[in-house]
C-alpha cells in the first residue's frame, strides 16, 4: 500500500483549504429547525446599471418587487462570490424563507480576548494559499459577521466559514467557570462587547411613518391603490374618494393596533436599565450598566435582589428565584452555587438549570455566609439568553402551515383566473360595440378589481379578532392570534398532571417507615413521629425559605413540612454552633418534647442539591446540633432513590408495596439517608459533586401523599372524549400513579385496559427489547383512616411481618391490611381484600391503551424507531418524562398529522407548549413568553373554552372567505351582463353595495359567539373541501341563472326598449343596470344568510343582535328602493323612474329576490348539507391522501397488536417468550 509522503499530505491538505476557500454556499446548524442554507454575493458593476435602468422603465416596480421578494435583490444586482469575500448573504432557513443580510465588519485593537474566549481566530489573518485565494485583509485586525433573527454569525479564518458566535453555554468545563473567570477587566470586557454587542432585548417600536409606509407597501393596499387610481380615471370620484376614506381609516387603525401590540411585547420582555456590580479581579467591584455585561463576567447579586438582565450560573451563594416571566409558574426556586465537578462535566443551562439564574427571572433574596457576596458567572447575554430565545420564537415564529390559508392563497389565484376569462369576453364584446380602446382598458382592468376583492384577507381575520377578544374576557390570553384558528382543528389534546388535572397541593396521608428490610406499620400522624432519620429527612430535605416572614417553595415541601408542626428560622447572627456557618435551622416547635439533657434538638441545613427533573431526586446536607459528623439526606422517585441504596436496607417487598400504593393514584416519595465521616468539613461539603455523596444510602421508607383531581377536570374529560377527542397524560410522575389517575378522571374507561411498555436497552447478556405487559385494575378502594375500622388486631400485626421471596404474592395480599384499604362487598359491607384484582390476558376489553415511561420512551426512539408512530398513536400515558421528551412527544404526533394542543402549569413543560398547535400555560400573569395562550383560569376549563372559541373563530373565516368570494362572483355576473349592453352600475349604486351591504356584513358576521359545546363533528380545515366547493358553485349558478332570468323579464315588458350602444361604455342611467342593482342587493343579503351558520359551532344567528338587525335594516331599504321607490333616491343612485312603472312589475322583481333566497338556503342547508350527500363526500375523500395517523390506526386494527405477553426484539418483530400469555399479579408488576 502506498503512503503519502510529508510533501504530499501538504499538498493534499492545502488543496483541501483551498476548496473550502473557495466555497460560494454553505449549511449552518445542519439537521435541524434552525437549519440554514448561505450563498454568498458581491457587487456586479453591469448588472447595477441594467438593474437602475429597470427601475427607470418600470416606473420603481422592480424595487417593489425587491421589497416584496428579497432575493432578487442578489440576481438582478450582484454576482457569486467566494464566502471569504462575501458582502452579502442571502439566507434560506429550514421553511424555504429566503433574506438578505450584510456582511459587517468589527474592528479590534486587540483580538487577543476573542481568540482566547472563542478559541478560534476570528480576524482575516494571512493563509499559506497561492496568489489567487489570498484573504484581502487591512493592517488593523477585523471580524467579519451578520445577524440573522438576533443571532450574530462570524467568519472562522482558520475553518473558511460562518459560524455561530459561542459563549459560555457550550463547551465550558464547569471546573473552567470556577476557575478562569475570577473578572474581566475593562478593557477584555469592551472588546467582548464590540464581538457580542450589548446586553439587551430590544423589541423595537417602530414609528407611525414607518409603519404606515410598510403597510402601504404590503400587496393588499398596493392593490387598493392601484384600484383607487383606475376608478379615478373611469370617473368613479364618489366611489373612489370612499374606498381611500375607508382604506385610510383601515391603516390607520392597523397602524394603531400594531403598535400597541409591539409596545406591549416590547414592555412584557423588556426591563428597566440598571446597574450591577461587576468583580474586576480580587476583590475589586465597579457598578456598571447591566447592558454592558458580556459572558465571563463575574458580577455580585444585590442582597435585596434583582431582576436578571442576563444568564447567569451562581458560583457563590445561594438565591430564591421566581420564574414566572419564563415558566408561568410562580412558586420560589432556590438556585444553588455550581461546584467543582471533578468529572470534567461540561456545563449547559440545561443540565444545570439548579444553579442557572434565567433572565428575566427576578431574584427574590439571596443568601450567603458572612459578609461573602453571592457571585455568578454570565453565560449567555441578549437574544442569546433563554428569555431571548423564547422572544425570538415570537418574533419570528415556525410557520404554522394551516391548509386553510394555503387554500385561501389557491382560491385567490383561481378568482384570478375567472377574472382573466371575464377580461376576455369584456374585450370581445366592448371591441364587436366599438368601443374607445381606452375605455376598453379601464373596464377590463375594473373587472380584476370585482373578481379578485381588496378587502378579502381582512375579512378573514375578523373572527379571529372577535374570538380574541372574548378569550381575554374570559381570562385567556393569546400572544398568537393566528393559532386561535387551530384550537379549533384540534384532534388530540395533551395535559400535564400536576397542577393541571391534579390539585398543585397535596394532602398528607402518611408514613411507611422502613427497619431491618421491612416496611412497618404506617403512620398517619406526623407530629407523632419519634425522634429518628426519617423525621429529620422530612424537616430538611426540602427547598424552603421565608420571605417577608413567610414559608414559600415548592408545595409538596410546604405539605410535608407543615405536617410536622416544626419551625424554620434563616440565618441570623449567632454563628458559633455552626462552625462560623450561617444554615438554615429547622427545629420541633413543641421544645419540650425534643429537648435533650445538655443541648437543644436543633439541624441546620449545610448544603442543598435541589431537585431535578433529570435526576428525579434532591438532596441536602446536615448537621444537628451536638453531633460530631454530617448527614446527607435524600428524597426523590422511589426507584430512584432505592438504586442509589445499599441493597441490604431495601425491603424485599419493596416493588409489591410501591405498587400497591401507586395502583390508587397515591404519590409516594422514597426518603433515604447516609452519615458521613466525621472528617469532612464545612469547605469540603461546599466542593463535593452530589454524585459522591448521593451513593450507598440507607433505605429510611416512604413519603405517601393523596393528589386529588380537580373538580373541574373530570367533567372536562368527559366533554373532550364525548366529543371524540384524543387526550393524552404527560407527566413526570410515576406510571401507575398516572394510571390510576387517567382512570379517575375518564381518559381511560373503567372496562379499558392500560398495557404497559417497558423497553429495556441493550446490555451484557441480551439486546434492546420490549417486554408488554397489563396494567392491573383497581377495584372501588376506600381509604380512610385507622380508627374507622374495626379489624382484628393480630392480622393487622401479622400483615406486617418480613416475607420471603417465595411469598411475594401473599404479601401483596396482607400489605394493605395497616393502610385500611377495602372493597365493598355487595351488601355494603367491608370484606378484607386486595385493593386491585388481576386481569388474564386472555380477557378482551373494548379498548387498548399503552402507558410508557421516559426512560422506555428514550429506547424505543433509540432502537425501536419503527415502532414509535404505534406507540405515539395508541398511547394515553408517558410518565416519568423528562421536559424534552414532553417535546419530543408533541413533535412526533404532529408527524403523524395530529393537531396537537397542551396544557400545562408551565413548571416543567415550556418546550412542549411552544412546540404545539396550541399551548395553553395555566398560570396567575396576565401573559407569559411560556406558551401562545396564558390562562388565569387555574384549571382544564381553559381548554373548552379555547376550542369552543377556534371552532367560532374557524367558521367563521370560512364563512366571510365564502361571503366574499359570492359577493365577488355576483358582482362579476352583473357587470359582464351589463357589459354585454354597453351599461354598467352607478357610482353610488357600487358604493350602496360594497360599503353599505357588503362592508356591514363581513364586519358584524363574525361577531356570532361559539357554541355552548362541544360536538363530535369537527369543523373544515380546508377551503377545497367537496361540500365547500359544490357549495360556491351552485350558488354561483343560481346567481347567473336568477340575475339572467330578471334581465329576459326586464326585455319581455311592452314599454322596454334597448338602449343605444355607447362607445364611451358610460351608460349607466338604464333599465339594465337599474334590474340588476335591484336584484343583485338582495342576493348579497341572502348568501350572507346561508353562510352565518350557528350551531354546532357558533349560537344561532338570532343571538348575534348587530348582525340582525343589519341584515334587517338593509334588507328593508332594498324592498324599500324596490317597491317605495323615491323620485330624490333614484335620481341619486341614478336609477331609472321606477316609480312610474306598475306595482306588478316590482312585484315580480321583489319575487325574484325571495325565490333567490328560497333556493339559495335549500341548497346551502337541505342539498349541501344533507346527510345523503355525506357517502359521497367521504366516498371523494378517501381517494386523498390520509393523515398519517389514520393510516397507523388502521394497521394497528387489522393485526395483533399490542402484543401483550410477547417481548420485542430490534431483529425480530414479537418474539414469543412462551405459548402461555403473562398473567398480571404482583409477581409480574414487580418487573
Amino acid at each position: 500500500m502506498n503512503r503519502l509522503t510529508d510533501s504530499t499530505a501538504s499538498a493534499s491538505l492545502s488543496n483541501m483549504a483551498n476548496t473550502r476557500l473557495l466555497l460560494t454556499k454553505m449549511m449552518l446548524n445542519d439537521g435541524g429547525e434552525e437549519e440554514l442554507v448561505l450563498r454568498s454575493y458581491e457587487k456586479d458593476g453591469l448588472k447595477m446599471v441594467i438593474f437602475y435602468l429597470m427601475v427607470v422603465l418600470s416606473l420603481g416596480l422592480v424595487l417593489l418587487l425587491i421589497y416584496w421578494k428579497p432575493e432578487l435583490e442578489c440576481y438582478l444586482k450582484k454576482r457569486r462570490c467566494a464566502l471569504y469575500k462575501a458582502e452579502v448573504v442571502m439566507i434560506k432557513d429550514h421553511y424555504g424563507h429566503a433574506s438578505v443580510v450584510k456582511v459587517d465588519y468589527i474592528f479590534l485593537d486587540d483580538v487577543s480576548t476573542a481568540e482566547g474566549y472563542n478559541r478560534h481566530v476570528y480576524h482575516d489573518a494571512p493563509v499559506d494559499v497561492d496568489d489567487t485565494t489570498v484573504l484581502v485583509t487591512g493592517d488593523s485586525p477585523t471580524v467579519r459577521y451578520f445577524d440573522f433573527q438576533q443571532i450574530r454569525y462570524i467568519w472562522d479564518a482558520q475553518q473558511y466559514t460562518f459560524r455561530k458566535l459561542e459563549d459560555l453555554s457550550s463547551g465550558t468545563r464547569c471546573a473552567t467557570i470556577h476557575d478562569e473567570f475570577p473578572g474581566l477587566s475593562a478593557s477584555t470586557q469592551a472588546h467582548k462587547r464590540l464581538l457580542h454587542g450589548l446586553n439587551s432585548i430590544v423589541i423595537e417600536v417602530k414609528s407611525y411613518w414607518r409603519l404606515f409606509i410598510e403597510e402601504v407597501l404590503n400587496p393588499f393596499y398596493i392593490f387598493q391603490v392601484c384600484s383607487i387610481i383606475l376608478w379615478a380615471f373611469d370617473e368613479y370620484y364618489y366611489y373612489a374618494s370612499c374606498i381611500f376614506l375607508i382604506s385610510l381609516i383601515s391603516i390607520s387603525v392597523s397602524l394603531y393596533e400594531t403598535k400597541r401590540q409591539s409596545r406591549t411585547l416590547s414592555d412584557m420582555v423588556g426591563s428597566l436599565e440598571t446597574n450591577i456590580s461587576v468583580c474586576r479581579g480580587g476583590q475589586e467591584f465597579e457598578e456598571i450598566p447591566n447592558q454592558n455585561l458580556v459572558p465571563g463576567d463575574l458580577i455580585a447579586i444585590p442582597p435585596h435582589g434583582c431582576v436578571m438582565m442576563c444568564d447567569a450560573v451562581l458560583v457563590a451563594g445561594t438565591c430564591i428565584v421566581n420564574e414566572s416571566m419564563l415558566t408561568g409558574e410562580s412558586v420560589p426556586v432556590t438556585k444553588t452555587p455550581l461546584s467543582h465537578q471533578e468529572d470534567e462535566e461540561v456545563y449547559t443551562p440545561e443540565n444545570h438549570k439548579r444553579h442557572t439564574l434565567f433572565a428575566g427571572t427576578h431574584v427574590v433574596q439571596t443568601r450567603y455566609y458572612g459578609q461573602a457576596k453571592v457571585l455568578a458567572v454570565v453565560v449567555r447575554t441578549g437574544f442569546n439568553t433563554a428569555k431571548g430565545e423564547l422572544v425570538r420564537a415570537i418574533l419570528y415564529p415556525k410557520p404554522l402551515g394551516f391548509k386553510f390559508y394555503q387554500d385561501a392563497m389557491r382560491f385567490i389565484l383561481f378568482l384570478a383566473g375567472v377574472a382573466s376569462l371575464g377580461m376576455i369576453y369584456s374585450i370581445i364584446i366592448e371591441t364587436q360595440m366599438g368601443a374607445y380602446p381606452g375605455k376598453i382598458v379601464l373596464r377590463v382592468l375594473d373587472i380584476i378589481t370585482i373578481v379578485v376583492p381588496p378587502a378579502l384577507p381582512a375579512a378573514m381575520t375578523v373572527g379571529t379578532v372577535y374570538a380574541q377578544n372574548r378569550l381575554k374576557k374570559a381570562g385567556i390570553f393569546c400572544i398568537s392570534p393566528p393559532r386561535i384558528n387551530f384550537c379549533g382543528r384540534i384532534n388530540t389534546f395533551c395535559f400535564d398532571k400536576t397542577g393541571t388535572l391534579t390539585e398543585d397541593g397535596l394532602d398528607m396521608w402518611g408514613v411507611v417507615p422502613a427497619q431491618n428490610q421491612c416496611f412497618q406499620e404506617p403512620i398517619r400522624k406526623l407530629p407523632e413521629l419519634p425522634r429518628s432519620q426519617i423525621l429529620v429527612c422530612m424537616a430538611t430535605c426540602h427547598s424552603l425559605t421565608l420571605i417577608d416572614g413567610e414559608l414559600m417553595g415548592d408545595p409538596l415541601d410546604l405539605i410535608m413540612f407543615n405536617s410536622l408542626n416544626w419551625s424554620l428560622e434563616e440565618p441570623g447572627q449567632d454563628t458559633t454552633k455552626y462552625d462560623t456557618l450561617m444554615p438554615t435551622i429547622v427545629k420541633p416547635s413543641d421544645k419540650d418534647s425534643f429537648m435533650s439533657d445538655e443541648v437543644p434538638f436543633e439541624v441546620g441545613i449545610v448544603r442543598q442539591f435541589t431537585f431535578s427533573s433529570s435526576m428525579q431526586r434532591m438532596s441536602v446536607i446536615t448537621r444537628t446540633l451536638g453531633h460530631n459528623h454530617m448527614e446527607i439526606y435524600s428524597k426523590g422517585a422511589p426507584e430512584k432513590i432505592a438504586s442509589l441504596c445499599n441493597p441490604d436496607t431495601v425491603p424485599e417487598n419493596f416493588q409489591p408495596v410501591l405498587h400497591t400504593y401507586t395502583v390508587q393514584g397515591l404519590r409516594v416519595i422514597a426518603l433515604a439517608y447516609r452519615p458521613l465521616e466525621a472528617k469532612v468539613n464545612w469547605h469540603q461539603v461546599q466542593r463535593i459533586s452530589r454524585d459522591k455523596v448521593e451513593c450507598n444510602l440507607t433505605f429510611l421508607g416512604l413519603l405517601v401523599m393523596q393528589n386529588q383531581l380537580k373538580p373541574e377536570t373530570t367533567p372536562v374529560i368527559r366533554t373532550l372524549l364525548e366529543a371524540k377527542l384524543r387526550t393524552v397524560m404527560v407527566t413526570g410522575d410515576m406510571i401507575q400513579t398516572a394510571v390510576s389517575v387517567s382512570r379517575n378522571c375518564g381518559m381511560v374507561h373503567p372496562r379499558d385496559k392500560v398495557v404497559i411498555v417497558n423497553a429495556h436497552p441493550p446490555d451484557k447478556q441480551q439486546t434492546a427489547r420490549i417486554e408488554w405487559e397489563y396494567a392491573e385494575l383497581p377495584t372501588d378502594i376506600d381509604i380512610v383512616s385507622e380508627q374507622d375500622t374495626d379489624i382484628d388486631s393480630d392480622a393487622g400485626q401479622d400483615s406486617f411481618d418480613c416475607v420471603d421471596n417465595e411469598s411475594e404474592t401473599e404479601a401483596v395480599a396482607m400489605l394493605p391490611m395497616r393502610l385500611n384499604l377495602f372493597r365493598r362487598d355487595r351488601d355494603g359491607g367491608a370484606c378484607w381484600r386486595k385493593g386491585y384484582r388481576t386481569v388474564n390476558v386472555s380477557d378482551e376489553g373494548p379498548r387498548h391503551h399503552l402507558a410508557i415511561n421516559g426512560k422506555s420512551f428514550a429506547v424505543i426512539t433509540a432502537h425501536f424507531p419503527e415502532m414509535l408512530e404505534k406507540i405515539c398513536t395508541k398511547g394515553t400515558v408517558f410518565a416519568r418524562m423528562l421536559p424534552e421528551q414532553k417535546c419530543q412527544l408533541i413533535q412526533n404526533l404532529q408527524k403523524l398529522d395530529y393537531i396537537v394542543g397542551m396544557c400545562g402549569d408551565g413548571a416543567n413543560d415550556c418546550e412542549a407548549l411552544k412546540a404545539a398547535h396550541a399551548g395553553i400555560s395555566l398560570s396567575e400573569a396576565e401573559a407569559s413568553v411560556a406558551a401562545p395562550f396564558t390562562s388565569r383560569i387555574s384549571n382544564i376549563e381553559c381548554v373548552v373554552t379555547a376550542m369552543r372559541e377556534g371552532r367560532a373563530a374557524l367558521v367563521t373565516s370560512f364563512g366571510c372567505f365564502k361571503y366574499m368570494a359570492l359577493y365577488s362572483f355576483i358582482q362579476f355576473v352583473s357587470v359582464l351582463i351589463l357589459y354585454t349592453f354597453g351599461a354598467n352600475l352607478s357610482d353610488f349604486e357600487f358604493l350602496y353595495i360594497d360599503l353599505v351591504i357588503t362592508t356591514t356584513i363581513a364586519v358584524l358576521m363574525g361577531y356570532t359567539g361559539p357554541y355552548h359545546k362541544l360536538v363530535r363533528k369537527k369543523p373544515p380545515g380546508s377551503l377545497v373541501k367537496v361540500s365547500n366547493l359544490l357549495s360556491i358553485i351552485m350558488q354561483v349558478l343560481l346567481v347567473g341563472g336568477m340575475q339572467v332570468s330578471a334581465y329576459f323579464y326586464l326585455r319581455s315588458q311592452s314599454w322596454y326598449e334597448e338602449p343605444p350602444p355607447s362607445k364611451d361604455l358610460e351608460n349607466v342611467h338604464s333599465w339594465e343596470s337599474t334590474v340588476i342593482f335591484l336584484v343583485s342587493s338582495y342576493m348579497y343579503i341572502s348568501v350572507a344568510f346561508c353562510f352565518s351558520k350557528g350551531p354546532p359551532f357558533r349560537k344561532p344567528i338570532y343571538t348575534n343582535y348587530p348582525f340582525l338587525i343589519s341584515m334587517m335594516f338593509l334588507f328593508g331599504f332594498s324592498t324599500f328602493l324596490l317597491l317605495l321607490p323615491l323620485p330624490e333616491i333614484e335620481h341619486f343612485l341614478e336609477m331609472k323612474e321606477l316609480h312610474e312603472k306598475s306595482i306588478t312589475f316590482r312585484l315580480y322583481l321583489f319575487g325574484f329576490a325571495v325565490a333567490f333566497a328560497i333556493m339559495s338556503s335549500f341548497m346551502e342547508y337541505m342539498i349541501v348539507d344533507s346527510s345523503m350527500l355525506k357517502p359521497c363526500y367521504k366516498a371523494i375523500k378517501k381517494r386523498g391522501p390520509q393523515n398519517r395517523y389514520k393510516v397507523v390506526e388502521n394497521e394497528i386494527k387489522n393485526s395483533d397488536w399490542p402484543p401483550v405477553g410477547q417481548v420485542t426484539f430490534p431483529t425480530t418483530n414479537a418474539i414469543h417468550v412462551s405459548d402461555i400469555h403473562v398473567e398480571m399479579n404482583s409477581q409480574s408488576a414487580i418487573h
